[in-house]
């Protein structure tokens, strides 16, 4: 099987910073792939709030997310603080990528990057929806 590429962009509009915690490394004493996505939902948590919104309120709807990519480029362990950088790119009618840059603030280390696709949903109808124009011009990062 072939290796999953995910290029990313030069410039981030955000960036936020977390520590490994013990509960982040796997059996492999390095940080898991789980972890790694839980990183990925809490700078996508942070960004939304630094733009005054949440994932269930972005201009009247919410996100569900639809997809994600990972792909490591270094081990990760206990202790680290990473900084982790965020890009909204690829608008479509309805959604969306968010992508990311984790990467080991003492080292420069790039740990990993990573893409979630997103969709717009009301959950009052239940249904996918437009994505909110002034989202679009507010995040759109190229």
């Amino acid at each position: 099987m072939a290796r999953v590429k995910l290029d990313l962009p030069k410039e981030f509009l955000f960036s936020t910073e977390v520590h490994v915690r013990i509960g982040d490394i796997n059996y492999g004493g390095h940080l898991g792939n789980d972890a790694v996505l839980a990183f990925v939902h809490e700078a996508r948590i942070r960004f939304l709030k630094a733009y005054g919104y949440s994932e269930a309120d972005i201009e009247g709807v919410g996100i569900i997310m639809t997809d994600a990519v990972v792909v490591y480029k270094s081990e990760g362990f206990c202790g680290d603080r990473l900084l982790i950088e965020v890009v909204v790119q690829d608008f479509t009618r309805t959604g969306c990528d968010f992508l990311f840059r984790l990467t080991n603030k003492e080292t420069g280390k790039e740990i990993a990057r990573a893409k979630t696709g997103i969709v717009f949903f009301d959950y009052a109808s239940r249904k996918v929806v437009a994505v909110p124009p002034r989202f679009r011009d507010t995040v759109y990062g190229n």
